[in-house]
């Protein structure tokens, strides 16, 4: 059998895992084949040849299933207790083309520095030097100012994502989103503020920021786990030959063959997968693959392949179903099917899904993650989507953990709301 591709990811250590083996009392779940120590793994496979096919970038099918159990494990300690964290180093984000967001990551900035003795704040390099941030004059407020005030870019997130304990997010979904994009292996808690326009992801009330902030910093915090996914686009080596069937390199005899397709970049994604006709004036072919099985072959506009965190965006627009964030589930929901009998289908986090172009498709599609990263897929290509080893880690209100998701979908989107039916009245003869 071929050799396994070997990982380029490095060492390091996952935020919500140790935060869990910090906690007194707690004894976490075996994460450790999932944690970031990822040394090429070996060829051999104990469940035999049709796991080792079954198979994202990095994991096995058993390794794949071992650790979404773990994170489920995880995720149900974490919503149910307080941990209290060290926190040294606050990432702030904004968007920060948006004035008005500008003076709010401004307010929140000023207060921490000043109100939080010994922290340090950090923001995007674009405010450095932008007047209505004014950094000059935050630095000169108070004498310890100066050094706690530090800007990060994107390369910073990518390569250190551990000098950060906690990501203040102020904005709406997208500004959450960008968190996600921002940290694609380890991600920080992050506290969101709504400032937005919706706010599925947006947990806490702006205006109540520093009692809020005061509190996380102070008394801990109660962590969300999200599911995430994992999506590597795979290019086609051998588009050029003859009579090449999709089909039959992914779950036919040349399935094992590592000659056939070559990775071009992997994304960790918290709302969805959408693979597209793009540009093109004519509808996509898709094949679509679940573990070694061929699920279906769409027409249609495209295809979203969601979390269940996605299943209030770009999923409930194509028709999909609302879905729980806790559940452990992958929603496939077609865009625009030239047929009335696709219907969406919910299936569980622990297949590894496949979504390619064949190759006597007509025209290529596109793939975005997350709407972000907009990649062409031509004939032969395909994208893998996989449960995340990184779940993204978002702070619950204390207050309403509950109930919380129904809030956001009754405020949000009003639903089952319509005026209530009247009683009937009784008739009596006076």
């Amino acid at each position: 059998m071929a050799a396994r591709p070997q990982s380029v990811r490095r060492t390091t250590d996952c935020y919500v895992h140790s935060i869990l083996n910090e906690h007194k009392g707690s004894e976490a779940p075996d994460l450790s084949f999932q944690g970031a120590t990822e040394e090429k793994m070996s060829d051999k496979d104990p469940h035999g040849d049709k796991n080792q096919r079954n198979e994202s970038r990095l994991l096995t099918k058993k390794q794949i299933s071992d650790m979404a159990f773990g994170i489920r494990e995880l995720a149900k300690r974490l919503s149910s207790i307080r941990v209290k964290t060290n926190v040294r180093n606050v990432f702030v984000l904004c968007k920060a083309h948006d004035e008005g967001l500008i003076k709010n990551t401004r307010d929140v900035t000023e207060w921490i520095l000043q109100k939080q003795d010994g922290l340090t704040v950090w923001v995007e390099e674009t405010l450095e030097h932008n007047d209505l941030f004014d950094a000059k004059s935050l630095r000169e407020s108070c004498p310890t100012c100066k050094d706690r005030l530090r800007f990060w870019n994107e390369e910073l997130c990518a390569k250190r994502p551990q000098t950060f304990d906690i990501i203040v997010a102020l904005g709406g979904d997208g500004t959450v989103l960008y968190a996600s994009h921002l940290f694609q292996r380890i991600v920080p808690a992050v506290i969101s503020f709504s400032l937005g326009s919706l706010g599925f992801l947006t947990k806490f009330d702006y205006e109540g920021y520093p009692d809020t902030l005061t509190k996380a910093f102070h008394d801990g915090i109660t962590v969300s786990l999200r599911l995430r996914f994992e999506a590597t686009v795979m290019r086609s080596r051998t588009r050029d030959k003859p009579d090449q069937d999709l089909v039959e390199e992914l779950i036919g005899e040349e399935a094992d063959n590592q000659h056939t397709h070559v990775p071009d970049g992997t994304h960790n994604i918290l709302n969805e997968l959408v693979v597209d006709r793009g540009p093109n004036p004519t509808m996509s072919t898709i094949e679509l693959f679940g573990d070694d099985q061929h699920f279906t072959t769409i027409q249609a506009d495209g295809i979203c392949i969601s979390t269940p965190t996605g299943s209030t965006a770009y999923n409930l627009a194509a028709g999909g179903s609302l879905c729980h964030p806790d559940n452990p589930v992958i929603l496939v929901t077609a865009i625009c099917a030239h047929t009335l009998s696709f219907r969406p289908i919910i299936l569980p986090d622990t297949i590894v899904m496949r979504a390619g172009v064949p190759y006597d498709a007509r025209t290529s599609s596109w793939a975005s993650f997350d709407g972000r990263e907009r990649v062409e897929l031509k004939p032969g290509d395909y994208v893998t989507v996989s449960a995340s080893r990184f779940p993204f880690p978002s702070v619950l209100p204390l207050d309403r953990k509950s109930k919380d998701w129904v809030d956001s979908i009754s405020r949000t989107l009003q639903w089952n709301s319509r005026q209530r039916q009247k009683s009937f009245k009784e008739w009596s003869d006076k």
